[in-house]
């Protein structure tokens, strides 16, 4: 019987493996409905429970080999949705999964590079950002299988980056490179993917958009500790290497800088990443590698993933949510799956032992064992996740007072060198007591801002201190949950190893059995010493029974201490939530004064509101109110520029046209800025500034133009005098009518000034016909008038002087004796003449520049020979008079030399060009300094030139005398009545000669009478003689244009523009 019952240990073994086939069974079934799952055609993110199975897979089989023999068989070249979650959940299993899924993946590298070549040749908006991700997971496992230390996960400490860097500048260098290629293929991702969602109407709330922005949250990781790794890098090399050197890392690192600060805060604002990660601020400006300080200044992004459970909608065919633990300890099947076996084998034969039951009884505690077990690991496990989120945010506060306090430390080494500065002034300036005293003030100053400084420095050691001793305890605590899970994994171990044992212990307990069974039915009644022999074994297997319990007892006590374990962190967990509700209350009682403080606020807005609204309606009044004074103001002026019209003082009052032309052409450029203010106050009723300033400027100017159209009427003939006093009187009207349009709000809105333009323009048109002919030259052009006559007069000069030398060269050629001395005289006296009158010219128009750039101010060179118009006509006429004289007087001297003209020609010619220099000298005289050295180089010249002059008279005189032959009078041979004869001929031949001449005065009288005439001068400034002096002749500008009578010349004080408009009529 004993045989018998040692039967059913064999059987429980053989279904232990039976069972372990199932739970293998078990878990392929389960990893592929988890790719399955996670990976299709839905444009939707990838669960997050899916990819937590897969990446659980790869820690219970050490590997992500059953994912790769699932993932070869998903048709990936048919979909691109369906290569992005690929992609997707290989790179979660790449940062998250067993440290051996790197060397799985990498034996599929080829398949990834073929999938990513693929996609990029089409032309697909997942095509393309499969391409770039598959680019992206090969830079990452090549990485990774290059520098081995660095986890995929890239969190690694300083220490490990400085171990895989090395003490090798070249080694540094390449692996910057690198990390580098490692984050532009980062940032290409997010780009483009950031991209496709602009340009698309996906969003990041809606299914489409969030299946695109799901990867970006393992970029962000990445990216966060590749910033970190490159700054590390880069400062490095910076202390090795010449900066030039590196100054193409600095460009790429700038780049980079701004790509992913750009990326970061786009991805900061999207809603879909606020409830997954909390995503990291970086500084404003990229850090100066150039200064090593600023290391210093670095702070360490950090990536905070939230511990709250993603929400998750359960499926209908998904029955089997629960996650599973890490690594499955569980090595035989429930019980109940075993009960159906133990019943058809008690049937068979017959019930089963003690031991047997003992053993169930085992197996049923090690189930409830492993049971407590992951409960406890689970609990553990979200500790820990706490406190690693706890841990990074004591580490990011512990950063940024180190931050302080190396900025602290800075400004207190500042301070320290200021101070020491300030006292080496102080010892140097002893003696002056003052800068002393001033030197001590700043030194006491210096001294408490450093007191300050150095107890701000003290606080900040005692907060870090105290920020270390935090981290220390909780470094403790971790360190204390990890000792407590690793004391589980060593019970797990160790029940393992028992289970184990007990394993093959039963096995060979259980051929024993059944090699006793078979033997016992062959000869039972034969070997009966056999039975004892049985019995021996049966009580050691007795005794192995008594050493399980045992090992039972250590275990139930094992568990009690894991219980008390488990409770003690219950009651931890409790006191967090406590203070969790704490903190929960007061942001509460925080949001509730926050609420009652906005509903102050919003009153006080609403209160401001409604003065705002008072304060403007009453705006509104004043400048209304302030319109209504202006308007009455400019009709005053108005009215009282209408009443001078029929003044009988003001009948002696004159004007010229261009005054006329000049005030009116500012009135209508006023009427322009009137239309304009006009319109802005309309658009604009509490700024009516504008409109002021413009009522003010064209309330002057219009009266002004009245008041100058009537002065200028005086002087006008019949027809344009009325014509001139109707549209002044009738500019006055309308200029009324639209000011009392003004003053009205009624009348506001159809105020215009457009009839006002219309009868200043017929003034302006009346003022341009009554202006001189001399002025049809248009005003823009007398500056160029006046350089072209000033050239035109120095290429006469030097043409003249040109052509005497040629006369002088013939005569010598053609005479000789007296002739050719006579010749050579008056030759050389014209070109003594012509060279005194170019330097004459060239004075001149040196002081015409200083009058110009001395009196235009602001103003341009060709404005200013507008505004003095008068002026500039005079300057032209004496240009041209100058000119003319020297041409005349070349071909006067030919005609001497060839003897076909006469003495008298060239001795006028002389006395003209006199006369000429004289009026050009008087025209640059009236504007210049009399303070001018220049205007004394000119008189000099002027008077060089009257000497000039004058030699040529006497030459010209001397070598007439010598020509002209003198008979000498003999009258021995006549009687006195001949004699008589002769007297009487003579005096007949003297009066003849007399009234010849007397006659030739008042031609030349008249000539010039009207010379000046046509020239602009009235006949009663010209003086009573014959006019022989020339140099007593007045200055005037000649026009060959000129036809107005001498009525129409400006009178004196319109040509003095410095004076005050209104101070012209007396």
């Amino acid at each position: 019987m004993n045989s018998i019952r040692r039967v059913p240990s064999r059987v429980k073994t053989k279904m232990t493996e039976t069972n372990l086939g199932a739970e293998r069974d078990n878990f392929d079934k389960k990893q592929l409905s988890s790719i399955s799952k996670a990976i299709n055609s839905n444009e939707a993110p990838v669960k997050e429970k899916h990819a937590r199975r897969i990446i659980l897979g790869t820690y219970r089989e050490k590997g992500a080999f059953t994912f790769w023999s699932y993932a070869l068989g998903i048709p990936l070249s048919s979909n691109a949705i369906v290569s992005w979650k690929f992609c997707h959940v290989l790179h979660k299993v790449l940062r998250d999964g067993h440290h051996n899924s790197l060397q799985d993946c990498m034996r599929h590298h080829g398949n990834i590079v073929e999938m990513g070549q693929l996609w990029g040749n089409l032309h697909d908006r997942y095509g393309q950002l499969v391409a770039l991700y598959c680019k992206l997971l090969c830079t990452k496992m090549e990485f990774h299988m290059k520098h081995s230390e660095i986890r995929s996960n890239l969190e690694v400490t300083d220490e490990v980056l400085e171990r895989v860097a090395g003490t090798d500048v070249n080694n540094v260098f390449q692996l910057t490179v690198k990390v580098f290629d490692y984050l532009d293929a980062e940032l290409r991702l997010a780009e483009t993917v950031i991209r496709q969602l602009n340009t698309s109407i996906a969003i990041s709330t809606t299914t489409s958009g969030q299946c695109r922005l799901s990867p970006l949250i393992q970029v962000i990781q990445d990216c966060s500790h590749l910033y970190h790794f490159t700054v590390k890098l880069l400062f490095k090399l910076h202390a090795c290497l010449p900066a030039d050197t590196l100054q193409g890392h600095r460009d790429r690192f700038h780049d980079q800088f701004h790509s992913l600060k750009t990326f970061f805060n786009k991805a900061r604002d999207m809603q879909y990443f606020k409830r997954l990660i909390q995503i990291p601020k970086l500084p404003e400006s990229p850090p100066n590698f150039l200064h090593a300080a600023s290391l210093a200044k670095h702070a360490r992004p950090v990536v905070v993933i939230p511990s709250e459970d993603e929400p998750e909608q359960q499926e209908d065919d998904d029955d089997d949510d629960d996650p599973e633990p890490l690594i499955n300890v569980s090595d035989v099947t429930m019980p109940s799956m075993m009960v159906p076996q133990f019943d058809k084998f008690d049937q068979t034969f017959g019930p089963s032992n003690d031991r047997d039951i003992q053993i169930e009884n085992l197996q049923q505690d090690l189930e409830k064992l492993r049971a407590d077990l992951e409960r406890v690991k689970g609990e553990a496990q979200r500790y820990i996740t706490q406190l690693k989120s706890q841990i990074n945010s004591l580490e990011t506060e512990l950063e940024e007072q180190r931050v302080q306090k190396q900025r602290a430390l800075v400004e207190n080494e500042q301070l320290r060198m200021e101070l020491e500065a300030t006292r080496r002034r102080n010892a140097e300036h002893e003696i002056v007591q003052a800068t002393f005293g001033e030197a001590e003030t700043r030194a006491q100053a210096t001294e408490q801002r450093y007191t300050k400084l150095k107890e701000k420095h003290t606080e900040l050691v005692s907060s870090h201190a105290e920020l270390l001793r935090k981290s220390a305890d909780t470094v403790k605590i971790l360190s204390a949950t990890q000792q407590t899970q690793e004391e589980v994994e060593r019970t797990k171990q160790q029940l393992a190893f028992e289970v184990d044992r007990i394993k093959l212990d039963a096995d060979m307990k259980l051929e024993e059995q059944k090699f006793e069974m078979k033997k016992l039915k062959r000869d039972f009644e034969e070997k009966q010493a056999e039975v004892e022999h049985v019995k021996g074994t049966l009580q050691r297997t007795e005794k192995v029974g008594e050493q399980l319990t045992s090992s039972m007892l250590a275990l139930q006590a094992e568990k009690e201490r894991l219980m008390r374990s488990a409770s003690e962190k219950e009651a931890e967990l409790s006191s967090l939530s406590q203070a969790a509700q704490l903190q929960q209350s007061s942001l509460q009682q925080e949001r509730d004064r926050s609420t009652r403080e906005l509903g102050e606020l919003q009153g006080k807005l609403q209160e401001k509101s409604r003065r705002e609204v008072q304060l403007q309606q009453k705006l509104l009044e004043e400048q209304f109110s302030l319109l209504q004074g202006t308007v009455s103001e400019a009709e005053y002026i108005i009215q009282d520029a209408v009443a001078k019209l029929d003044d009988p003082l003001h009948i002696r009052c004159t004007s010229s046209p261009d005054y006329l032309v000049s005030r009116a052409e500012a009135t209508l450029g006023s009427i322009d800025k009137v239309k304009k203010g006009h319109s802005d106050y309309l658009t604009n009723m509490g700024d009516a500034g504008g409109l002021l300033r413009a009522l003010t400027n064209f309330s002057h100017l219009a009266a002004d133009t009245i008041i100058n159209g009537s002065a200028t009427a005086h002087l006008a003939p019949t027809d344009h005098a009325d014509r001139l006093t109707e549209n002044c009187r009738g500019c006055a009207t309308q200029s009324l009518q639209f000011l009392k349009d003004l003053k009205s709000k009624a009348s506001l809105q159809r105020a215009d000034p457009a009839s006002i333009r219309i009868v200043v323009e017929n003034i302006l048109k009346l003022g341009e016909e009554l202006r001189p002919k001399g002025m049809d030259v248009r005003q823009d052009e007398l500056g160029d008038l006046v350089d072209k006559e000033m050239a035109a007069t120095s290429a006469a000069i030097e043409k003249a002087v040109s052509r005497i030398d040629e006369m002088m060269n013939q005569a010598r050629m053609d005479t000789s004796g007296v002739k050719l001395e006579v010749n050579e005289r008056i030759l050389y006296s014209c070109t003594d003449l012509m060279k005194a009158i170019h330097l004459l010219v060239l004075t001149s128009t040196d002081l015409q520049k200083e009058i110009v750039e001395g009196g235009r101010g602001a103003a341009t060179i060709k404005e200013f020979y507008a505004r003095n118009s008068r002026w500039t006509e005079g300057l032209i006429s004496a240009s041209k008079a100058v000119g003319w004289g020297a041409t005349q007087m070349v071909e006067s001297a030919d005609k001497v030399v060839l003897h076909t003209g006469k003495y008298e020609e060239l001795i006028v010619c002389s006395h003209e060009i006199a006369a000429s220099t004289a009026q050009l000298v008087a025209s640059s005289k009236v504007k210049a300094d009399r303070n001018s050295t220049k205007l004394t180089a000119l008189q000099q010249a002027s008077r060089h030139v009257n000497e000039m002059a004058a030699n040529v008279v006497a030459s010209t005189k001397t070598g007439q005398e010598h020509l002209e032959d003198k008979d000498t009078m003999d009258f021995s041979g006549m009687s006195l009545i001949k004699l008589k004869m002769e007297e009487m001929e003579s005096q007949v031949k003297v009066l003849e000669l007399e009234n010849q001449l007397g006659n030739e005065r008042l031609r030349l009288g008249e000539l010039r009478k009207k010379h000046y005439n046509i020239a602009g001068a009235p006949a009663a400034d010209l003086p009573e003689g014959n006019g022989l002096d020339p140099s007593l002749a007045p200055v005037a500008p000649s026009s060959p244009k000129s036809s107005k009578p001498s009525v129409m010349r400006k009178p004196d004080l319109a040509q003095k523009p410095n004076l005050p408009p209104k101070n012209m009529f007396r």
